[in-house]
């Protein structure tokens, strides 16, 4: 499988009353990305992927226009991931949205 990398602006949802605040390490596999295919929005897909904010902080309920990095290992990534793209974010539940940026085509390892 080939992996793919892409910079993205996220905003999770707060917290809903009583329940509490879920941090999401720096890499960590916790969130999905939910989004429909680029050239035929009728098919959606759920992809695993390590999520990289540029200042390494956990991601929290709450934060809104966080600048990350999405890493997703899965050889359908380009054809639902591309610059402009609305994404969900997903933790079992939908639990925030975001918009990618770009495609990162550099060589980066973490």
């Amino acid at each position: 499988m080939s992996r793919y990398r892409f910079l993205a602006f996220l905003s999770l949802d707060p917290s809903g009353q009583g329940e509490p605040d879920r941090l999401y390490p720096c890499g960590s596999h916790d969130l999905m990305i939910w989004c429909c295919r680029l050239d035929e929005p009728a098919v959606r897909k759920l992809f695993s992927a390590s999520i990289y904010r540029d200042d390494e902080l956990p991601l929290h309920p709450g934060d809104a226009g966080v600048l990350a990095t999405l890493e997703v290992l899965d050889d359908e990534a380009t054809s639902f991931l591309g610059p402009g793209q609305r994404i969900t974010l997903w933790n079992g539940r939908e639990c925030g949205h975001g918009v990618v940026s770009r495609r990162v085509f550099t060589a980066w390892a973490r």
